[in-house]
Order: C-alpha cells, then structure tokens, then sequence
C-alpha cells in the first residue's frame, strides 16, 4: 500500500531510539499516523515540528498497518510563533482540538482547507482569535454539532437573537427566552458574522463554542476533558482583553 498527499503536522513521539510517530492532518486521507524512521536526526527533527506544512508519502504492506512516511518539508511555521505567545498558544490549541476531536483516517478536505487557512493566519493576532472562533464553529459542523444561528427556535423570528439553547444549538430571540435566559448560551453578534468582531465578542463566543465542544463533542469521547492546550490559548487570549 502507498499513497502520496500533502498534510499538516499535529504531533510528535518518540518511538524506539531513532524514529518517532507523527500525527498527520491530510487532505485526502484525514487525521493519520505513521513512523518516520530516523525522525529523530539533525536533519529530519527540525522539520518535524507541529504545525509544519509536509510532502508525505506513507506505505505499508497492508493498508491497516500503521506504516512508515517519508517526509519534505513544504513551510514551516516556527518563524511565526517562536516569538509570539498568543501565536503558539494558538497552533497548539489547534494540533490538540484535532487530534482529540477527529476520528483516524476519516478524509475531509473542507476541514482540511479551513485548517490550512487558519495555520497560515498565525502571527496577524489582531485576525486570529476572529478566525479560530469561526474555525470552531465550523468544527463543531463537521462534527455533527452545527450551531443553528438562522432563526429563533421558538418564534421563527430572525430578529434579536441574543441566546443559544445550550440542548439543540438553536438560536433563540430575546423576548422569547423567558425565564429561561438565565440558562442559556450567549449569542454574540460576532458568531453571526455581524459587527467588529471586538475581542470581548469574541472571547464571549468561545465559551458558548467550549460548551457544545465540551458536552457533545467530548461527551461522545467519554467525557474526557478537552485539551489543556485549549485553555492555554484562551488565558493568552483573555490576557489582553481591556475589559
């Protein structure tokens, strides 16, 4: 078995003396593992760093073996977060939510492209919180747990909707929450693509984003608890919110 993709690098461990495993995100063949012998060396360490844009080539004698990759690298993107902590926040934050979220060798290109996209945002922090938010939110679609923004779940109104339903992911008017307001989601403007999208919206709509990730995404791994390297991000995130 062989096959020959582009793909985005998730994580890295050591396996036996000199090699490692890789976690891949590739367009045509989704989330997927593989050694890469000698990944360990002055040569190939360098380039195995997450985030890192790779040419693979994988094979394996059959195709449910984990296999061995070559790699080359295409772009790193150390040079953006080396030196930028919201950036490194950010791609690790990202590296994380994938492999904890996806299931293996499950191909989809959308997310694959949204992803890429993302990546190559690092570095410009007065975009990337915006973009990751919607980014979430289009994960959480892939995942099966899309977010209805587009009317009122009681009303059928598309007029002030302010509240999430924390059970259906169903946009819900401000008249027509009731006594019920005080147990729902929040809606931010900025997660309808409406307004500036000021951090404070934005940083709003990323807890609204963490509970769906949390009580469905999560809930159907076990409920194990999401990525620390989630929270990671949003604590730099919320650092420079003037609140």
């Amino acid at each position: 078995m062989e096959w020959h993709d582009q793909g985005i690098l998730l994580s890295v461990r050591k396996h036996g003396e000199t090699s490692v495993i890789i976690d891949v995100l590739t367009k045509a063949h989704g989330r997927h593992a593989g050694v890469v012998r000698g990944g360990t060396s002055r040569k190939l360490a360098p380039i195995l760093q997450p985030g890192a844009q790779l040419d693979l080539r994988w094979r394996a004698r059959l195709e449910d073996h984990i296999g061995a990759y070559s790699v080359e690298p295409i772009r790193s993107r150390a040079a953006q977060v080396m030196s930028d902590r919201l950036a490194l926040a950010g791609l690790n934050c990202v590296t994380a939510l994938l492999v904890f979220c996806l299931p293996e060798r499950d191909p989809n290109a959308g997310l694959y492209d949204r992803t890429e996209q993302l990546m190559d945002l690092l570095g410009q922090s007065d975009i990337w919180p915006l973009a990751y938010l919607r980014w979430e939110m289009a994960l959480l679609d892939d995942l099966g747990f899309g977010l209805d923004l587009t009317a009122c779940a009681v009303t059928g109104s598309n007029q002030d909707l302010v509240y999430l339903s924390p059970k259906s992911g169903r946009a819900v008017a401000r008249d027509a929450a009731g006594e019920w307001a005080d147990r729902m989601l929040a809606l931010p403007p900025v997660m309808k693509g409406e307004g500036a999208g000021e951090d404070a919206e934005v940083s709003q709509g990323l807890d609204t984003t963490g509970y769906f990730l949390q009580e469905k995404v999560a809930a159907g791994l076990g409920n194990r608890p999401l990525p620390e390297a989630r929270d990671r991000f949003l604590r730099a995130f919320r650092s420079r919110i003037d609140w």
